[in-house]
């Protein structure tokens, strides 16, 4: 091998081993890309059958100190809707413009035990939509005699994730890039001890609120979900 190509080939070695290393620490935000997010003027008080009421206060379960929680998300957002019938359900978003290693959103199923629930149950479900099926979490919780059945989904960048190894197939995918993700924490809840219809309501409050908002409205709550 002449001195030239010896030249060149150390020359790829070293060019490929700077991408990789770059691309395993991304330095390149996905929220600086995006427009500002106000997670207070995106959901609206009043849409379909649900309306805010303000005289309940919902609170967020997470077991984190507040210091942790302003370093984990850029923002939060709890309210309590009601229906007609006086049915609530409490809303939950929490938002990350950062989902590196050490800035992960948390799992409801690691959250409500943290507070004293139990998890009785935890299943996948797809939600029928106008727009296609909405890939979802379902845990069934309980604290003493509360029954407190919680739907939810976790989006990595522009992707709903289910599971361990979606997220981290989203990730990698956003790190290869050299891009670091953010991430959405979207999380509707009701105590309710009546199971199936919990999870009817909350089905109907997700669908109403969704086709409340824009494409690109849904694309911040959902991913490439909601983009259509």
């Amino acid at each position: 091998m002449t001195l030239v190509r010896k030249s060149l080939l150390l020359l790829a070695l070293m060019l490929g081993a700077f991408g990789s290393a770059i691309a395993l620490h991304p330095s390149a935000k996905i929220a600086d890309e995006r427009p500002p997010l106000d997670l207070k003027t995106l959901i609206p008080a009043q849409f379909g059958d649900w309306r805010e009421e303000k005289q309940t206060v919902a609170q967020v379960v997470n077991p984190q100190q507040k210091e942790t929680i302003d370093k984990i998300y850029n923002q939060t957002l709890s309210r309590t809707y009601v229906n007609p019938k006086g049915y609530r359900i409490m809303l939950s978003l929490a938002y990350g413009g950062d989902q590196s290693d050490s800035m992960q959103v948390h799992k409801p199923e690691v959250c409500y035990p943290a507070q004293g629930f139990q998890v009785l149950k935890k299943s996948t479900a797809a939600i029928a939509l106008p727009f296609g099926p909405l890939p979802v979490v379902r845990i069934e919780t309980q604290l003493g005699q509360r029954r407190e059945p919680v739907t939810y989904w976790i989006t990595v960048g522009d992707q709903i994730v289910q599971g361990n190894v979606q997220k981290k197939l989203a990730e990698m995918r956003f790190r290869f890039a050299g891009k670091i993700p953010d991430g959405l924490l979207f999380r509707v809840s009701s105590i309710d001890p009546e199971i199936p219809r919990a999870y009817d309501l909350q089905a109907k409050f997700i669908n109403q609120l969704l086709g409340a908002l824009t494409p690109e409205q849904r694309h911040r709550l959902a991913g490439s979900f909601g983009a259509s």
